[in-house]
Formats: C-alpha cells, sequence, structure tokens
C-alpha cells in the first residue's frame, strides 16, 4: 500500500478548489449566490481536479501531493484564449469545459475574480494573471485585451535575451504569493516567446481557531509504517462529519463558513490507495449531501509542505495532446505565424501551511510558448577555435564557477 507522507496531503489540491469555488454544500446558507455560469464552470473545474489528482498520484506514487486546480484551470484557459481547432477542442476536454462557449467561460473567470476578494473579511484570497511577451514577436491584439478584459492581466513585453527579465517575472509570482513561492521560470530559451502566470494566494483564519496551549507532540505513523513525531492539534466540538467504511471526513470552516477546508482520513483496512481510487467527481457530490452535525474531536497535524510538478505527461494523458506538439499546435489567435507556436510546458508549485489559527496557501502556474526556430530569426556566426583559449564550466543553478583554464597548447 502506497501512502502519502501527511494523511491528507494528497487532498489539498481539491480543498483549495473546493475553498475557492464552493466553500461546502454542507451549509449553503453561508454561501453568496453566484451566477449558474459560475457554477457550471465550478463543477467542470471539480471534474478537471480530480482527473489531475489521479494523474498526480499515479506519476508521484508514495509523495506528498499539493496543487491548485484552479490555478491550474485559470492558466490553461487563458492560453486557451489563443488556440484554434484540434488544439482547442482538445483544452476544452482535458478541462471538462465542452459545451461552454469562450465567453461563457471568460465571464465566468472574470466573475469569480471580482468578487473573490469580498467573499469573507477573515478570508484573503488573491487571484493574478499575467502575460510576459518576447518583445516584437507579434502578440495578437485581441488575445491580449481578452485576457485584459476577463482575467485582469498585466501584460508586459520583455527583452527575453536580458537576463533581468527572467528576474522581473520570477519578482511578479514572489509578490504575489507574499514571497510563499519565489519563482516559477528556470530560464528563458531562445525559442520562448510568451509565459502565461497565474497565481494564488489564501489565508484563511479558522472561525473556530484551536487552542495552541493543547497542542502536543505525538506520534504520526508514516508511508513506510515508522512514526515521527508532529505537534497534533486538538479540538472538540460540533461539526458536519461524514464516515464511511472507508474513511471519516470533517468540515473545518473559515471566518464567516464560505469556505472551508475537508479532511479525509481512510480508515486503517482501505488505506489512502483505496481512497484515491474512490476520488471522483461523481462521489464527491454525493459526499457533500451526506455531512451532518456531530459531536466529536479532531486531531490534526500542524504542517508545511511545498509542492512543484511539470504537468505535460499529465495533461496529455488527460487528452491535450496536440497544443504540446510543436507540428500540430495550433494557436493562431495568441500569435501572428504561430503554426509553429506550442506549449512547451506547464509548471505548477504549491505551498500550504496549517496552525492552529488557521491556513496558508499558495499556488502558482506556469504555461510556456515556444515557437521552432524557424519563426525567429537569429543571426549566424563562424567560430573556429584554432588558437590558445580559454575556459570556463559553471553551474547554472548556483552561478558558482567550477573550473576556468586557458589551453595553449592543447
Amino acid at each position: 500500500m502506497q501512502y502519502h507522507g501527511l494523511f491528507w496531503t494528497g487532498l489539498l489540491g481539491t480543498i483549495l478548489i473546493v475553498a475557492l469555488l464552493f466553500g461546502g454544500k454542507a451549509r449553503a446558507s453561508q454561501t453568496q449566490p453566484v451566477s449558474q455560469t459560475v457554477s457550471r464552470v465550478a463543477s467542470a473545474n471539480t471534474k478537471f481536479g480530480f482527473k489531475m489528482l489521479a494523474e498526480l498520484n499515479r506519476s508521484r506514487k508514495a509523495e506528498n501531493v499539493l496543487f491548485s486546480p484552479s490555478s491550474i484551470a485559470w492558466c490553461l484557459t487563458m492560453a486557451l484564449n489563443g488556440a484554434g481547432g484540434k488544439t482547442k477542442d482538445e483544452m476544452m476536454q482535458a478541462l471538462e469545459t465542452k459545451g461552454f462557449s469562450l465567453q461563457d467561460l471568460n465571464s465566468a473567470y472574470a466573475e469569480w475574480k471580482n468578487t473573490s476578494a469580498s467573499i469573507d473579511p477573515k478570508v484573503e484570497i488573491d487571484i493574478a494573471n499575467s502575460i510576459w511577451a518576447r518583445r516584437g514577436i507579434g502578440i495578437r491584439p485581441e488575445f491580449v485585451e481578452t485576457n485584459k478584459k476577463f482575467f485582469g492581466a498585466e501584460v508586459s513585453e520583455l527583452d527575453f535575451n536580458d537576463p533581468r527579465a527572467l528576474t522581473t517575472i520570477n519578482s511578479w509570482v514572489k509578490d504575489k504569493t507574499r514571497s510563499k513561492i519565489d519563482k516559477i521560470v528556470d530560464e528563458i530559451s531562445p525559442d520562448s516567446v510568451l509565459f502565461l502566470i497565474n497565481a494564488i494566494y489564501f489565508n484563511g483564519k479558522w472561525t473556530r481557531a484551536f487552542d495552541a496551549t493543547k497542542t502536543k507532540e505525538e506520534d504520526f505513523t508514516i508511508g513506510n509504517g515508522t512514526q515521527k513525531r508532529l505537534p497534533m492539534m486538538h479540538q472538540r466540538g460540533t461539526y458536519q462529519y461524514l464516515e464511511t467504511p472507508e474513511f471519516q471526513s470533517i468540515r473545518l470552516p473559515y471566518g464567516n463558513e464560505r469556505l472551508s477546508m475537508y479532511v479525509f482520513l481512510p480508515s486503517k483496512t482501505a488505506g489512502l490507495q483505496s481512497l484515491h481510487g474512490m476520488l471522483t467527481a461523481a462521489n464527491w457530490e454525493k459526499w457533500m449531501t451526506q455531512y451532518s452535525e456531530s459531536e466529536g474531536e479532531i486531531v490534526l497535524p500542524k504542517f508545511r509542505i511545498e509542492y512543484e510538478a511539470t504537468l505535460n505527461k499529465m495533461l496529455i494523458a488527460l487528452g491535450m495532446r496536440s497544443a504540446f506538439d510543436p507540428q500540430q499546435a495550433d494557436f493562431s489567435a495568441m500569435i501572428r505565424n504561430s503554426a509553429k507556436a506550442y506549449i512547451s510546458s506547464v509548471k505548477h508549485k504549491a505551498f500550504a501551511e496549517v496552525n492552529e489559527q488557521g491556513t496558508e496557501a499558495a499556488a502558482v502556474t506556469s504555461t510556456e510558448i515556444r515557437v521552432t526556430s524557424a519563426v525567429i530569426p537569429r543571426k549566424t556566426f563562424q567560430m573556429i577555435v584554432n588558437r590558445p583559449f580559454f575556459f570556463v564550466i559553471r553551474d547554472s543553478a548556483s552561478g558558482a564557477l567550477l573550473f576556468m583554464g586557458s589551453v595553449v597548447a592543447p
């Protein structure tokens, strides 16, 4: 049986999307009304989130998993506005948004962004989007205006050949995540023409905080069966609770209870791997109707976790194939002469910290668009090393110079 370190971190991505979109149907009276279109998009994102969870668990066995389906969906939907033909169809299929018009999708995201900041005075949610373009690449004005209007995207043209461009992009990421994630772009390739980035920051105070004086070090059984000591928070009270032969689940609300965390603890006989097999959008919708008020005690570990993944293989597995293929991708609505433009990578990073006061979490998704070399003309040169020369071997990650030397008589 594979077991992910902290028992529920494999579900944190689902928790994030629920917190941002639903806040839990168990207390619907606490939730302000949203439009039918937003509800439909929320349902689509839930289906997408569970599919992504399955793919991440499949590829990252016996590891902690933390991600934000919302952030990934935001970022890919921005890119969707530049896609056409088969590429657009596959992206919508992967995102579970087949049947939506782009206008409806864009309007739903605009409503979501405009209302998120005022959901709850005790919960801070900041959703930020940006587009970083290679100067002179010929990004289509319609694509830019759509992302500005509906996604509130900040758009900048940079000299990608200037090393400061990388710092500029990552500084934006660090700022929007309150320094919880300091970078998402590791390098800028000569073929890179666009970076589409979404950042989500969440800071929610529990409706009823845990008493820090009751927190104590206790044993926690990790994946390989060994035990480690962790600070465990204790609380008793009345909760929305669900118990089945396979798991126990509790709803822990934030602030005015619109936003909540759902914690799932698999039974000792079932285990987390078995629970993963049950995690589908259909089951989720069913479970959300089955919580009831119960008296009890919750013991929850304090923890801090960081996670990152490149999502190319997972998204391809969900049917988004042509977008990653330089020969088949169609982003003609994004960049002029874009028959050769394609998605080179979708990267995701996430952070979460849970303590007695509440939860702080952040996520960033970056979609990098590249073009084949034929699209960006390059200067040619000839270098014939036929005389004494100097060389350096450098660690590009740290900048450290490992070797340097002069060759006079090889």
